[in-house]
């Protein structure tokens, strides 16, 4: 069972913060937080994560959880957290990398719904990441796994993981038949949901998508290497879109070292593409931390968040003044730091990087993208935004 926030905040100590700033009490500033290496190493509580999210509940100021980890649907990750951090969270304050994927099963102003399309999905432990897509809606989904069991020769070392695949892959939707193309498997989309565990058949699966003729598995575009055609010829010909759910090259694990990222895959993918296009543009949309349309997204859960916590979800609900201030607590200036410092929001809301040094950040180092703050950890962060907005503990 979930604690209460009350519990939480007998276990922990009441602190009650005031402010001058809003005769209501009305907090016009939130927090982002990251989670890997600020509240979580290795999935353990770094000291103060718990405290600090609790004196936010307590004192009724928003925050979200704001992350490039994934692997999991939202509902399952926010139990585990909940329980890992002693504080009650929800799927309405919680974004994790692929989370703004669910936009596609509909579509969006650049791309058709997908919904209905045949997509590949790669990355995280087993096929959870498949269970995922399919709980946003997409309706037909297959891992790299289902391919390898069906067609064994795609990958000539395909005997070092089969016992891992068989445990969960499931028959492909349509056969791969060279002779009748119209009726073969066709990929519509290939996502990168998590990071991938099995480098080297994600990488020839994708690697065969990209240079097919119209998606399908198995076939080579003629249109590859013409160089009367743009990028070459190089993916110009209905191959898949190629989506990334976040670029991160290291994170904190639990090694005292950062490790190889989702990003380190990606950018061993690029090298495979450059190498077999001579260095021809690799057409791809990578969202998650620092680019701009992951920030939107969060920034938008952030404010719906907030109307429901501050304003009341009843008939009858309060004015909620307009979100002034946003601070962004991570432990990455490649990511956390670097999305917060150039993130330019349309609603006038300010974005205000915290830099802790409890994950990637080594102490000691240079930032690449330098904070307006670097603090101790996570609790320290929260302390002294409080301070920055005004906030007092009431004695």
């Amino acid at each position: 069972m979930t604690p209460s926030i009350d519990t939480c905040a007998e276990q922990l100590g009441h602190h009650h913060y005031s402010t001058a700033a809003s005769s209501e009490g009305m907090p016009s500033f939130a927090f982002a937080f990251d989670i890997d290496g600020v509240l979580l190493r290795s999935s353990v509580p770094i000291p103060g994560a718990a405290e600090a999210l609790a004196l936010l509940h307590d004192n009724n100021i928003p925050f979200i959880l704001l992350t490039n980890g994934g692997g999991k649907h939202e509902s399952a990750r926010v139990l585990e957290l909940s329980k890992k951090l002693g504080v009650p969270l929800t799927e309405d304050n919680f974004v994790q990398s692929h989370t703004p994927f669910k936009q596609l099963v509909e579509g969006s102003d650049t791309i058709e719904s997908l919904k209905h399309k045949t997509i590949l999905v790669t990355g995280g432990d087993g096929d959870k990441c498949r269970k995922v897509a399919e709980m946003y809606g997409f309706e037909t989904v297959v891992t790299p796994g289902d391919i390898l069991m069906e067609y064994p020769t795609i990958w000539p070392f395909n005997q070092i993981f089969s016992d891992y695949y068989r445990e969960t892959t499931r028959p492909l939707p349509r056969p791969v038949d060279l002779a009748n193309p119209s009726e073969s498997l066709r990929f519509d989309a290939v996502f990168v949901f998590n990071d991938p565990r099995d480098w080297a058949l994600d990488s020839q699966i994708i690697l065969d998508l990209l240079l097919s003729k119209e998606g399908i598995l198995g076939t080579y575009s003629e249109k590859n290497g013409d160089t009367s055609l743009p990028n070459n010829g190089w993916q110009q010909d209905g191959q898949p879109k190629l989506f990334f759910s976040n670029p991160d090259l290291f994170w904190a694990t639990s090694y005292h070292m950062p490790r190889l990222g989702q990003g380190g895959f990606q950018a061993s993918l690029q090298g495979v593409w450059d190498a077999t296009t001579g260095g021809s543009k690799l057409e791809r949309t990578v969202i998650g931390k620092p680019f701009p349309d992951t920030y939107k997204y969060a920034e938008r859960v952030l404010n719906e968040h907030r109307q429901q916590m501050l304003g009341g979800t009843g008939e009858v609900k309060k004015p909620v003044s307009q979100l002034k201030r946003v601070f962004m607590v991570g432990d990455n200036p490649e990511s956390d730091i670097r999305g917060a410092n150039e993130y330019d929001s349309h609603h006038g809301t300010d974005w205000t990087s915290v830099l802790v040094k409890t994950g990637v950040f080594r102490s000691g180092s240079v930032p690449a993208y330098k904070p307006k703050v670097i603090v101790d950890d996570v609790l320290a962060a929260v302390k002294w935004a409080l301070k920055e907005e005004g906030w007092h503990i009431d004695s």
